[in-house]
């Protein structure tokens, strides 16, 4: 560009960004045997209105709202987004061993409903950012407990209990941004 020089540039640099989830390992992502029922409650978890679609979306968002001007905040909800996006595959890959077709919809009572980013939080107040995710997560969590409870299948189960250890830390992550807001 010779003659033309950069008047707005972000000076905030994501190429060292690495996802957000504990160091330990997930559980082989394996099932006892093929089952529709639990495929599709694992839908929800994929593509739901509460689902690790919609929270990456939603980190997505958050992270393109504050990079250009809280640039720390902005690498750590992106590492969360990352992460998030870690879950989507491991669910994605478990709905399919048992069963399941995965095309962005959840099977309801009344038909299928195809995800929409209605489901996200489109704030571009960090407040307000951090507080919709710290939402999202309790809910993930809760969601995936009352899922637990309802599906008879030890390796599925593994795997939903080590993405809510994930779901915990980032609980964890977002609290200590909201602080440092206080401060």
């Amino acid at each position: 560009m010779d003659g033309i020089e950069a008047k707005l540039q972000n000076e905030c640099s994501f190429g060292n960004v690495s996802p957000l989830n504990l160091p330990l390992p997930y559980p082989p992502l394996r099932v006892r045997g093929q089952n529709q029922f639990y495929a599709n409650l694992l839908t929800l978890d994929y593509c739901g209105s509460v689902s690790e679609l919609t929270a990456a979306m939603q980190y997505i968002h958050g992270e393109n709202s504050l990079c250009c001007r809280k640039c720390t905040t902005a690498k750590t909800v992106l590492g969360m987004a990352v992460a998030e996006m870690t879950h989507l595959q491991k669910l994605g890959e478990m709905i399919l061993l048992l069963g399941g077709s995965i095309n962005f919809s959840i099977k309801t009572r009344t038909g299928t409903q195809m995800w929409s980013p209605e489901y996200t939080n489109l704030s571009d107040d960090e407040g307000q950012i951090i507080e919709a995710n710290l939402k999202a997560e309790h809910a993930a969590i809760e969601q995936y407990r009352e899922h637990i409870s309802m599906i008879e299948d030890d390796y599925v189960n593994a795997v939903l209990e080590r993405i809510i250890q994930d779901e915990e830390y980032h609980i964890m992550l977002l609290q200590m941004l909201q602080e440092g807001m206080r401060q």
